[in-house]
């Protein structure tokens, strides 16, 4: 290129360059959303611009982010780039040694220049540079790539961040070209952080444990609030390299539900752990275990080994060891001890040991060992009992048991019924005997029990039984029979033999013919019912047949007159079933044949009432009054004259009851009712104790199942269907022993239900602390209960019992009124609801404001909300509030939605308060901050702004800050550099 084209090169003219800056700030989110995009373009003309992040352009504090823009042309004609400018976030600080540019395929072909604003120009230098203004020819197929780098400083705003390149760019045909802005976005954001519990899955009440939250990252500042139900344990703990520990003792049993908040410092987000279960129970009760075991045993033989546990009510189970190891399973304890059989197999001295492994609310223990001597057995021996089957009382017989072996040495002990007779015999030659004479008889067990000499096992005979008796005694019978019968009436032969314990046999006989079968004697006595079958005088005689032990015996005769029978009778009685104490009755009897002669003797439970009464015309009748109330037997027994024959009945029952009491019965309903509403209808009987059942009804109609009265009342739910008036009615029917009633009727209104209104509850929001003389914000929501209806209405303000200025009526919901406390003190607020018509009344909890005096020293501060007007319904949303008046800015702003804190008191940084919402109704929203204030500085409140909130998707809502935070300005058109 020759001198007259760089001249005219570098003459441009006014209209025909152009040169192009763009410069963005905004404000930070303090808030995790998706990441802005990390790159941007543009073109002019043939011109192309890229700006672009290297790496992740979501950064924190302290993190280094590198820029990286390229200029290149599409076509032919060439550009010529005088001065090359990246400008970072206002804040971001430059790294030392990081700019570099790479032109025609070589780096560092540039001089850098720092900038006010905390960036860097670059100028080419070297070989390829336009000769007069060091500029960057750009041709097609050819770039231009500016890098650099920046930090983020410790303290810097969280948020999201332009960062914007400013070009000169000139054409080299003598036309202007221009460049359109671009830039690319950063977001500064807090360190996520993770909190992890660990806490025990059982606890003792009274007893500390540890909780540990571990935080990550391990610096992440801030402190971890331990919590139980929601509700804070203690005072927060302060992490030392992400680990926080809290020693807390539990004071209820239960299940406890635990969790470890991170509530973060500056540059770091907030996090809770999972919750964990620790399940707290009483402590354990303390028990002791003891051992009984045998001191010694024999190989191949079971033994038992017993734990006995105080206290006896615990539960568990126990396992026994021997020489350390387990034997068997655990045995479950019952009663206070537990058992386990257990052979043990070579000879030895064994430790045995139990340890009690208790169930829930018992604790474990272990019993002394106890030691146990275990040997081989010795030579087993059997043994056979002698004797004889049967002994008389007095006489000797022999006892012989033999042993085998018969070398076997040792003794033989025998007894009696278990009872041991005589002293051991010693065994000669394999052979015992013991001559013994029984001095009882009976049935006697004899045993006989070898106890072994050294070598030799002990063994036991069975048992052999031996009947023993008494030597005969001597018996005498006696007869006793009636002095006359009839023929074909029975009459008893009676013996009665001495002594009463003799045991045999007696054969009756007439005129010495034996007459039945020989009959047992049972208490020294013999009967035999007998029936003589013709008239005349007979001879009757007894003869006892003696058991072992006993003689025989007879009787002297004794001479029986009989004689034909009279009459036979028959009777039968008559009495009522039932019958009322006080009121005569007849109890009435009929003999037949109707012309027997005799009386009737009548008779109530055994006893006889009245006197005997004579038949006449085959019948007897007597009145009777029964004066107890109860079930009775009446018999009747006929005794005939000369030649009739006695009879008797059979008992009849009468069931005597005492007179039905009296009852009156009275209903009781409520004079009103509605429809669809339950109401009672009740009863009352009189006397009280009257018993049995009430059937109320509706218009005559019997409504619901008779209801069984207790305590003279009964009562029936009933519900009524339609508007009317209704006459309700109660029968009473009385049980044994009552009168029956019926109630006079009552009547019932029944109207239809009155609408109801929505229920409505009342939120009050106020800021805890006030400063008199200083304005405050007092807001109030009102929600309905059910249904999506917006309450309206007033709502009247109060400080105590005293009402703070005027109503103010509902808007949207929602309610607000400035008010200046004039006097320091404790206030207790509430906000009252006067609903209109279709909705209920509703009043606020009561919440303090504590009001002090100003400060003369504190510095006075306004908190302004700075906010867009609309969002979106489900959509994040940051809020945002600005503190002025004060250079340094202690203590913390809380957010209002109406009456309704929002999220949790939120720090002041950089004189602004920002917290992530989402709003889950669309409408107006009446948003407020309330600053806190701090050591020489008073708190504020703001005004209310209304926040529109639009239903999700359609398009009206905002996302992101609610701050002053945009797009920056554009610079101006400007030439060369």
């Amino acid at each position: 290129m020759g001198l007259s084209s760089l001249r005219r090169l570098a003459t441009p003219v006014v209209a025909g360059v152009a040169a192009v800056g763009l410069l963005v700030a905004g404000s930070g989110l303090a808030f995790a959303a998706d990441p802005p995009p990390a790159s941007n373009q543009g073109s002019s003309d043939n011109v192309k611009f890229k700006k672009e992040v290297i790496g992740s352009n979501v950064l924190h504090r302290g993190d280094t982010v590198t820029y990286k823009s390229t200029i290149w042309v599409d076509s032919g004609v060439e550009r010529y780039i005088p001065k090359f400018r990246d400008v970072p976030p206002a804040g971001f600080t430059l790294v030392s040694g990081s700019p570099k540019v790479t032109y025609l395929g070589a780096t560092n072909k540039a001089t850098f220049t720092n900038e006010s604003d905390g960036g860097v120009s670059a100028k080419c230098s070297g070989s390829g540079c336009n000769a007069f203004g060091n500029g960057f020819i750009v041709k097609s197929g050819q770039n231009v790539t500016f890098e650099t780098s920046y930090r983020v400083p410790d303290s810097f705003a969280f948020g999201t961040y332009d960062s914007g390149v400013l070009l000169d760019v000139w054409a080299f045909s003598g036309n202007p070209k221009g460049a359109n802005p671009f830039n690319v976005k950063v977001r500064v954001e807090e360190f996520a952080t993770t909190t992890t519990l660990q806490a025990p899955t059982s606890a003792t009440t009274g007893q500390p444990v540890t909780l540990t939250a571990t935080v990550n990252p391990t610096n992440a500042i801030g402190q971890v609030q331990f919590k139980d139900g929601g509700v804070n344990i203690g005072s927060p703990v302060t992490p030392v390299n992400g680990v926080a520990t809290f020693s807390h003792p539990f004071d209820s049993v239960g299940a406890h539900s635990v969790t470890a908040e991170f509530v973060p410092g500056a540059g770091f987000f907030g996090s809770t752990s999972a919750a964990q279960s620790v399940t707290v129970t009483d402590p354990d009760v303390a028990t002791s275990l003891s051992l009984t075991v045998p001191g010694s045993a024999q190989t191949g033989a079971e033994v038992d080994l017993t734990a006995t546990l105080s206290p006896s009510d615990a539960q568990g189970s126990v396992q026994f060891s021997v020489n350390g190891a387990p034997v068997g399973t655990a045995i479950p304890v019952s009663g206070g001890s537990a058992t386990l059989p257990h052979t043990f197999n070579a000879a030895d001295t064994y430790a045995v040991t139990a340890e009690f492994t208790g169930a829930a609310g018992f604790t474990n223990s272990t019993a002394p060992g106890q030691n146990v001597t275990v040997t081989d057995p010795d030579v087993t021996t059997s043994l056979a009992l002698a004797a004889p089957a049967s002994a008389v009382t007095g006489s000797s017989v022999d006892l012989t048991a033999t042993v085998s072996p018969s070398d076997a040495q040792g003794t033989v002990q025998f007894s009696d019924n278990g009872a041991p007779i005589g002293s051991p015999v010693v065994v000669v030659n394999g052979v015992a005997t013991l001559p013994h004479t029984f001095t009882s008889a009976g049935s006697h067990s004899i045993t006989a029990d070898f106890t072994a000499g050294p070598g030799f096992v002990d063994s036991s005979a069975a048992a052999q039984s031996v009947t023993v008796t008494d030597p005969d005694v001597t018996t005498s019978v006696s007869l006793t029979v009636p002095g006359t019968a009839q023929t074909g009436s029975e009459v008893s032969l009676s013996a009665a033999v001495a002594p009463a314990n003799a045991q045999g046999t007696v054969q009756f006989k007439v005129d010495g013919v034996a007459v039945g079968s020989p009959q047992t004697v049972s208490g020294g006595v013999a009967t035999l019912p007998y029936t003589f079958g013709a008239a005349g005088s007979y001879s009757v005689t007894a003869e006892f047949t003696g058991a072992a032990g006993f003689t025989d015996s007879t009787a002297s005769a004794q001479n029986v007159t009989v004689s034909d029978p009279d009459q036979q009778t028959s009777l039968s009685l008559t009495v009522p079933g039932s019958a009322v104490t006080g009121a005569s009755v007849d109890l009435s009897a009929t003999v037949t044949p109707s012309n027997a002669q005799g009386t009737v003797q009548f008779s109530v439970n055994g006893s006889t009432v009245g006197a005997a009464v004579t038949v006449s015309g085959g019948s007897a009748t007597l009145a009777h009054t029964f004066n107890a109330a109860d079930t009775y037997a009446v018999t009747a027994e006929f005794t005939g004259a000369a030649g009739f024959a006695g009879s008797t009945t059979s008992a009849q029952a009468v069931t005597v009851t005492d007179p039905d009491q009296e009852t009156t019965t009275t209903v009781s309903v409520p004079a009103t009712a509605t429809t669809g509403e339950q109401v009672s209808l009740s009863a009352q009987v009189s006397p009280s104790n009257a018993q049995g059942s009430v059937q109320f009804k509706v218009d005559g109609v019997a409504v619901g199942s008779p209801q069984t009265v207790s305590g003279g009342a009964a009562a029936v739910p009933y519900t009524f269907n339609a508007a009317d008036t209704y006459t309700v009615t109660a029968e009473f029917a009385g049980a044994t022993g009552f009168t029956n009633s019926t109630a006079t009727g009552q009547n019932i209104t029944v109207t239809d239900p009155a609408p109801v209104d929505i229920q409505t509850v009342t939120l009050l929001g106020v800021p805890g602390s006030a400063t008199t003389g200083v304005e405050t914000t007092l807001s109030a929501t009102v929600q309905a209960q059910s249904g999506t209806a917006v309450p309206t209405g007033m709502v009247e303000f109060r400080d105590g019992d005293s009402l703070i200025g005027s109503p103010v009526a509902l808007l949207n919901g929602s309610a607000s009124l400035q008010h200046t406390f004039t006097a320091p003190g404790t206030r207790q607020m509430t906000a009252v609801f006067q609903p209109d018509s279709g909705f209920a009344g509703s009043t606020s909890t009561q919440r303090p404001v504590e009001v002090s005096a100003p400060n003369p020293v504190d510095v006075q501060t306004s908190a302004v909300m700075t906010s867009t007007t609309s969002a979106t319904a489900g959509t994040p949303f940051t809020l945002r509030a600005q503190v002025i008046g004060a250079q340094s800015l202690p203590g913390t702003v809380q957010f209002f939605d109406g009456g309704v804190e929002i999220g949790q008191p939120v720090p002041v940084v950089g004189g602004f308060a920002e917290v992530a919402h989402t709003f889950t109704l669309s409408g107006p929203h009446q948003i407020h901050a309330v600053y806190s204030g701090g050591p020489g500085v008073a708190g504020s409140t703001s005004q209310v702004q209304v926040l529109d909130v639009a239903e999700s998707g359609d398009g009206t809502g905002s996302f992101g800050s609610l701050g002053t935070g945009s797009l920056g300005s554009l610079s101006g058109l400007r030439f060369g550099s």
